[in-house]
This record gives structure tokens, C-alpha cells and sequence, in this order.
């Protein structure tokens, strides 16, 4: 007799995304085979289903008021390393941190890395993530091999590159199927530290004339921007740029040199469940940019940082989410295309003068786009802000901000995304028809469905 919804763990819970903005309750699903995994699906119920990974998608992506959420987390095994050609094939629950402490000792480094590396691999092919190197590595999907996928059907298919399932499955945010295995090309690298080069800019237009000047010179490149400031310094920065340290910049007689790919995270204690409010006011937020500024060096280079320092500062500091209080926050990012750089000015100064205080602000470039038909990063700039939730006018802005970046042929990162008004999301993405008339197809009777989806048609 087959796996039956039944007899898996499954607990009616809350869910929410990593701003807690706007929480649901659903039947959490915990699959621990593939077996399991078709059950789920086939004996969703009426509502439907979404899979979900470890969290971090920030808005309503990965839940599905009144129906059923899979918890993939439990299908992680690595099943294959190629060492010499640089390839893994794993389950889709296994996150980027397992990958980076399995490979890193055997020279290998996941190809696209976000933020986080608390995030699945399954994860990153639905939202496609991106991170510093798109300018040079594009998306996370563009070193997917194959994958497979379990359908509406209860069906796996292995899905290859070049498909049209395959690039509806990037950035198609688990909506057409449950991704249970991948093959991803890896990045070799010498060490596990980087070769950073630290920097200041006065505003916005410097910023962008370094990025523009120099960016191609660099494998990661961020700037964390000050939207605090104002007047002529609005858009000041602090530009981050880098590469993975070869063996030969490790001193000799060091531990980094008689250990060089060892994975060293360092953490901080967790952020308490409840802080005070007002803790990220106007005021205290202009302070830390202020101090954040100017502690920055002018120009440092070459300096040697951990990997996790370098990707992943906030991972160090568990739940961080919760610094902005019960109210939770809004994450912001869109991306507006090469020659689109008065639409950015505009958008900086408007955050500026309505006064966000956001600490977690990075600008970045994007380079080619990759296939997928939902997938975020175009040629050009993109920006994230971390906004709290309860900030007063917040709505209106960001309204305001959503048809700014629409009419600039822009678009808002659905990963992220809790509030977009629908319809403007096919201007935001052309191959939107595409999409939903490949679902319609293999899905026809709606299987898979999340918040994100029914709120904006997907």
C-alpha cells in the first residue's frame, strides 16, 4: 500500500514570510520520500499546495491560507560530487549552508549565493535568486543542469535546461510543481576567505559612476546605500567589491594557510522574540547610517574576510527578522533597466525625502537576464530596502514607487514581494501569458496555489 497524506507529519499552523507581514494558517505537510512528497500532492484537498523551504522568502510566496504547505526541508540528502568536473546532484531541501560545508573542503562553492545562505536549493530555482556576482554569474538557474520535478500529476519528470518547463520552473515561485532534485554546476575556489576591496562614495551619482567605471573588474560587487541622507549627500554609499582569495594571498604559518578551505561561520546571540517599539525610529536609524558611513574606510583593499562575513552577515545573528518588532517589515527590491538612471535618482530621493528608516539598504547591477519567464534580474540597477511595517504613508509609497518602476519598463522581486497590486504585474513581466498558459496546461485543475499567486493571478 502506498504513502497516504496520513500518515506523514502535518500540523494546521501559522505561516508567515521572513517580514511576518501577513500570516496565514495552513496544513504544514512534512514529506520524508519522494513517495510521501506525490502523496501530499495528490491528497492536498480543495485548496491546494505550495512547497516550502527554509522561510526566507520575505512576503507571502510560500503560504497557502486554508490549505496545504510542504515542508521540504526533510528530502536533503546529497546523493552525487563530481570533485573533478564540478557538479552536485542533490535533494531540494538540502540548503546552501550544508552545500558550502560539504564542497567548500573540496574546493567547490555554490555558483549564485543571496544574503542568506539559509536558503534551499529548491528555494533558489523557484524565486531564481541572484546575489553580488549577477553582473558576471547571472542567476542561480543559469547553472542548473536539470532537474526534476514532481507535477500535478503525481508524475516526476526530469526537466533540462532550454525547456519551456524548466525556464516556467525558475522564478515560477514552486507554482509549477515540487522540485525534488537538482544538478548544479559549481564555482572552484582556492579558499574559503575573500579579497575585499572597501570604499566610500559622497552620493548617488558617484556611486553609480563607480559601479559603472569598475564593476566588470570584480566576480561580487554591493553597495550599501544611506536613504537616510539627504541634500548633497543623498545616495552616499559604502561600495563592497571582491573576489575569492587564491591560496597565494594566504600568509604563511597562518591558520587560514594550514586549514585554507575551512568554513568558519561565526554567530551572535538571537535577537530577542520582542523589542521595544521605537527601537528603529527615524532618529536611531540616521544614527547608525551616520556611524556606518563614517566608521567605512575611504579605500581599503585587499582585505581578507570570511566568506560568511563577506555573503552572509546577518545569518550570524539568528532571528533577526525580529528586531523590527510584531509588526514586522516590508523588504522593497525592483530593478530598473540600463539607461533608466534618472527613474533611480527619482525613486532615491523619494525614499529620502519620506524618511524610511531602513538600515538594510544595497544597490546593485544586474548583468544579462537569464530564460526564466518569471525570473527578477534585468540588465541594470536594483535596489532592497528594509522598511517596518507600521512606518506611516508606507502603502502609499511604495503604490507610488510600484507604477514608477512599471512605467520604466522595471519590475518588484516576487520572492519578496507581500503587497504589488496586480495589475501591474504584466508589465512587469512580459512572459506572464506564457506562464499561466503553461500552467493551465500541466496543471489544469489547480494543484499548486499560494497567497502570492491567488492575491496576483499568477
Amino acid at each position: 500500500m502506498g504513502a497516504t497524506v496520513a500518515d506523514m507529519p502535518a500540523d494546521t499552523v501559522s505561516v508567515t514570510g521572513w517580514g511576518r507581514t501577513a500570516p496565514t494558517t495552513a496544513r504544514l505537510i512534512r514529506p520524508r520520500t519522494y513517495e510521501e512528497a506525490a502523496a501530499a500532492v495528490r491528497g492536498c484537498g480543495a485548496r491546494g499546495g505550495i512547497p516550502r523551504g527554509l522561510g526566507r522568502a520575505y512576503g507571502d510566496a510560500a503560504q497557502n491560507a486554508g490549505g496545504a504547505v510542504f515542508d521540504m526541508t526533510g528530502l536533503d540528502r546529497i546523493h552525487a560530487i563530481d570533485a573533478d568536473g564540478g557538479t552536485v546532484l542533490c535533494d531540494a531541501g538540502v540548503s546552501l549552508h550544508r552545500l558550502m560545508e560539504v564542497l567548500l573542503p573540496l574546493g567547490w562553492f555554490v555558483p549564485v549565493t543571496p544574503g542568506t545562505r539559509y536558503v534551499t536549493v529548491g528555494g533558489a530555482i523557484g524565486a531564481d535568486i541572484h546575489g553580488k556576482n549577477h553582473h558576471v554569474s547571472g542567476s542561480f538557474s543559469r547553472h542548473v543542469l536539470s532537474l526534476e520535478l514532481l507535477t500535478a500529476d503525481g508524475e516526476i519528470r526530469r526537466v533540462r535546461r532550454g525547456t519551456p518547463l524548466f525556464d516556467a520552473t525558475t522564478g515560477g515561485m514552486g507554482l509549477t510543481g515540487v522540485i525534488l532534485t537538482a544538478t548544479v554546476q559549481l564555482q572552484p575556489v582556492e579558499t574559503s576567505l575573500m579579497s575585499v576591496d572597501t570604499e566610500r562614495a559622497r552620493d548617488l551619482d558617484d556611486l553609480m559612476a563607480r559601479l559603472v567605471a569598475t564593476d566588470d573588474h570584480y566576480r561580487y560587487s554591493v553597495a550599501w546605500i544611506d536613504l537616510l541622507a539627504h541634500g548633497a549627500a543623498t545616495g552616499r554609499a559604502v561600495l563592497t567589491r571582491g573576489d575569492h582569495a587564491p591560496l597565494e594571498a594566504l600568509r604563511e604559518s597562518t591558520r587560514a594557510r594550514r586549514d585554507p578551505l575551512a568554513f568558519r561561520p561565526s554567530h551572535l546571540p538571537a535577537a530577542p522574540a520582542f523589542l521595544p517599539e521605537g527601537l528603529l525610529s527615524r532618529r536611531t536609524v540616521s544614527w547608525f547610517n551616520e556611524l556606518w558611513y563614517r566608521k567605512a574606510p575611504r579605500a581599503r583593499t585587499g582585505e581578507l574576510q570570511k566568506l560568511a562575513t563577506f555573503f552572509h552577515p546577518l545569518d550570524g545573528v539568528p532571528h533577526w527578522n525580529r528586531i523590527y518588532g510584531q509588526g514586522g517589515f516590508v523588504q522593497y527590491q525592483f530593478v530598473v533597466g540600463r539607461g533608466q538612471e534618472e527613474t533611480l535618482r527619482r525613486i532615491v530621493l523619494r525614499i529620502s525625502e519620506h524618511r524610511c528608516p531602513s538600515f538594510l539598504a544595497v544597490l546593485k547591477r544586474f548583468g544579462d537576464a537569464d530564460p526564466g519567464w518569471l525570473s527578477f534580474p534585468v540588465p541594470g540597477w536594483t535596489l532592497a530596502l528594509d522598511i517596518p511595517a507600521a512606518l506611516p504613508g508606507l502603502a502609499a509609497l511604495l503604490d507610488a514607487l510600484d507604477e514608477e518602476v512599471a512605467t520604466a519598463g522595471g519590475r518588484v522581486y516576487l520572492a519578496k514581494d507581500s503587497r504589488l497590486r496586480p495589475e501591474l504585474l504584466a508589465a512587469m513581466y512580459p512572459r506572464l501569458t506564457d506562464f499561466r498558459a503553461l500552467r493551465a496546461e500541466i496543471d489544469p485543475r489547480g494543484v499548486f496555489v499560494s497567497d502570492l499567486a491567488r492575491r496576483l493571478g499568477l
